[in-house]
């Protein structure tokens, strides 16, 4: 049952042919028989997933159940949750039982689906291949020697899995839609401001947002519409009417598409990207061309400049961000210390992995005086032009199209010792988040060792439900997303 879509389960507990307590009961066990293969969960809640699932029985019963009422789901652990470990991926974290829940979690609870567990992260959402976790690396179900990629590579890989049928994620530069197409699944990153970060352990503030991975759009809408909505506690949270992202998700016509501009940048089709990818994307290209669509060249001129301005904002956010981490009010804290100096430095050395000390080393520089104008402003102007290609972009088309990663899943370790190489996995995603953009990730065939390959679909600012719409009308055609790995 938890292989069908959010709308059969939805009918089958209505109708009572399963219950919650059935459903839950089932994700746990296939947790417990799958995540050894792929540490996909760093913490699983037994008995707080059946009290839900009983809660929701409940509902049900008195015909007061919502479409994800009794649909068992996994938090990524970058999600504060009251009572349950919420650990970031680090030992900075490790013990850390947060005394209440993110806003998103209280509104999915509120919907009444399960939490049944909690999903491994690069450190701090700090990567692109989930091997930054102090619970060592998540693995991808397709093939367990390559990554599944970050750093919502544990969330990724749990639907890929299908250990639960929907999760929660974060995108700071690409961390939901890059897992999401190295693992065959789709997740979506809305417009910055949608989701509510109270509650997500911050990273980079202005770059930030949670989102949402199902095995289709279709899906993905519905875990959206409950995850989105205005939130006082959070400053960037957007003051919007709640929507129905699905209500573009209908049946499929005889040219569904018809109409539709699809803009292909040209900087995204040039060098970079491997042979198998590009014959997958183009073979998914001309599917939307079948359905109606039709594609034009755009430019994004300054996407080349997105990956170094990046790197110096997000870092700088995070140097100021994790400065709260320093051993006294929470976290961890060395057990041995000369004087309250060294116990920040001990505590922060110890708890904190390589590549979270590299990035806090590389923020604070930035913002140092003598620095701070020559990298931070700059980094900071290059992202208003970034915004303003995109601007440009949508006056010739709807929604934008493109690769999500430039190579299908590689293999654990091996990018490890190349932070550079590493950070150009997401080349065609960064631009997005500089911008505030919402994107998506579907997937769109496979690659050389039978690896799924992703589309990335791009939207003007609010187009969430256009661009769920338009990737559902390709899955009604296609079956790419209903594929999942052997053995699972």
């Amino acid at each position: 049952m938890i292989d069908s879509s959010l709308k059969d389960i939805a009918a089958a507990l209505r109708d009572r042919k399963v219950s919650a307590v059935e459903l839950a009961t089932e994700s746990l066990a296939r947790i417990d028989a799958g995540n050894p293969k792929i540490s996909a969960f760093v913490t699983t809640d037994r008995d707080g997933a059946l009290a839900a699932a009983r809660a929701a029985d409940e509902r049900l019963a008195a015909g007061q159940g919502g479409p994800l009422t009794g649909i068992p789901l996994a938090h990524k652990d970058v999600f504060c949750t009251e009572g349950v470990l919420t650990t970031c991926g680090s030992k900075m974290l490790a013990n850390f039982v947060s005394p209440y829940d993110a806003h998103v979690v209280s509104l999915l609870k509120a919907a009444g689906a399960v939490m049944v567990g909690k999903t491994n992260m690069d450190e701090f959402a700090m990567g692109s291949s989930n091997e930054n976790s102090h619970f060592g690396p998540t693995r991808n179900p397709w093939d367990i020697t390559k990554v599944p990629g970050g750093s919502s590579g544990g969330s990724a890989a749990a639907v890929a899995a299908r250990l639960v049928p929907i999760a929660t994620g974060t995108d700071t530069g690409g961390s939901i839609r890059q897992p999401a197409a190295l693992c065959g699944i789709t997740g979506i990153k809305p417009t910055y401001g949608t989701v509510s970060r109270y509650g997500m352990i911050a990273y980079a503030s202005s770059l930030d947002q949670g989102g949402a991975f199902a095995r289709s759009a279709e899906d993905c809408a519905v875990l959206l519409s409950a995850m989105a909505g205005h939130d006082p506690r959070d400053s960037t949270s957007l003051e919007r009417d709640s929507e129905d992202f699905g209500r573009e998700c209908t049946p499929a016509d005889a040219q569904p598409l018809a109409g539709l501009r699809i803009g292909l940048p040209k900087e995204f089709f040039a060098e970079g990207m491997e042979g198998d990818v590009r014959a997958a994307v183009d073979a998914a290209l001309a599917e939307y061309r079948k359905l109606g669509a039709t594609t034009v060249e755009v430019s994004l001129p300054n996407a080349r400049l997105a990956i170094p301005a990046y790197y110096v904002i997000a870092p700088a956010e995070a140097s100021s961000n994790l400065s709260r981490f320093d051993g006294v009010r929470y976290g961890h804290r060395a057990a041995e210390y000369g004087d309250l100096n060294d116990m920040y430095c001990k505590s922060r050395a110890q708890g904190f992995g390589g590549e979270v000390k590299r990035r806090i080393l590389v923020g604070t520089y930035v913002l140092s005086h003598g620095y701070y104008d020559a990298y931070y402003i700059k980094a900071q102007k290059l992202r208003r032009l970034i915004a303003n290609d995109f601007a440009a972009a949508f006056e010739q088309c709807d929604v934008i199209a493109g690769p999500v990663s430039p190579t299908v899943a590689f293999g654990i370790g091996e990018k490890s010792d190349d932070p550079v190489q590493m950070y150009l996995s997401d080349i065609y995603t960064i631009a997005v988040n500089l911008a505030g953009l919402p994107a998506l990730s579907h997937p769109a065939g496979f690659g050389t060792g039978n690896l799924p390959v992703g589309l990335q679909l791009i939207g003007n600012y609010f187009d969430e439900a256009r661009l769920l719409g338009t990737a559902h009308r390709f899955q009604q055609t296609t079956d790419w997303h209903l594929r999942a790995p052997a053995g699972f």
